[in-house]
């Protein structure tokens, strides 16, 4: 497995490699990235992982400084998912100056997660396009657990016809349900055995046996700081009318000091 740590050689194996799939984390890696790793080797032999913590995307409150840095362990478990490159750059490769051109998304985006993290899409969507620009992969694979930023990635490459097709791959989830998360190790004890509620509200609400509002409620009782539990049209994130029949129930809330999102189609 190779590491590049800068464009030029990245793009030197690139090259090289054939059609190439692509899997972009911050790293800290967990069976869901993997998960999202064995989907790209089925779509290309020459896979390649980003590992990088983009700053832009953070809010001045958030976690940036604290988020788990573990590159070692994280080149292991690719290497032994048979992950044939990975791309560390550092910010000063990705952004050697400072980034004032930058995606502006579209007013999905300042719904549901942009609501209570502005500009967050925003960098989200400038680090991608500048991945992708950088890779150049024929197909890309991103988890629906990030569901909003799924949907946003797909609708930017279609609109600015980027020649890569986005795959999306399942949550996956813990034995009782909590979606896997780089974040989870932030919960302390008692928090962990509580965090699976999410999952069960949003299975509720999917269901049928309760409303969202009913939902934020649940949360709450159980000392949750609910932020949304929303029903969207999977296709767009629109509010979901009544002759919408593919749909997705989108929640996040915040446990102690951790914020967990998840969503479930249905």
């Amino acid at each position: 497995m190779q590491i590049a740590s800068d464009v030029a050689s990245l793009r030197h194996a690139c090259a090289r490699a054939g059609a190439v799939a692509f899997v972009p984390t911050m790293g800290n890696l967990h069976e869901g990235h993997l998960s999202l790793v064995r989907l790209a080797r089925s779509h290309a032999r020459f896979v390649v992982v980003s590992i990088f913590v983009n700053r832009l995307q953070f809010q001045p409150n958030e976690d940036f400084d604290r988020y788990p840095r573990t590159f070692e362990r994280d080149c292991r478990m690719l290497e032994a998912e048979g992950v044939r490159l990975v791309f560390a750059p550092d910010e000063q490769v990705l952004y050697p100056q400072p980034q004032i051109y930058r995606v502006s998304p579209p007013p999905m985006a300042e719904n549901l997660e942009g609501r209570f993290r502005p500009g967050f899409f925003t960098g989200v969507c400038t680090v991608v396009l500048k991945l992708l620009n950088c890779v150049q992969p024929a197909v890309a694979v991103f988890g629906k657990k990030d569901y909003q930023q799924l949907v946003l990635i797909q609708g930017m490459t279609r609109q600015l016809d980027l020649p890569v097709r986005i795959v999306p791959g399942e949550t996956v989830r813990e034995a009782d349900g909590l979606a896997m998360s780089s974040r989870n190790g932030y919960l302390s004890a008692a928090e962990r055995a509580e965090a699976p509620r999410l999952h069960q509200v949003l299975r509720a609400v999917a269901d049928g046996r309760l409303g969202s509002a009913a939902a934020v409620a649940d949360l709450s009782r159980h000392s949750w700081e609910p932020d949304y539990v929303e029903i969207r049209r999977r296709c767009d994130l629109a509010p979901a009318g009544d002759g919408d029949r593919e749909r997705v129930v989108l929640g996040a809330a915040r446990l102690g000091a951790t914020r967990l999102i998840d969503s479930l189609e249905f």
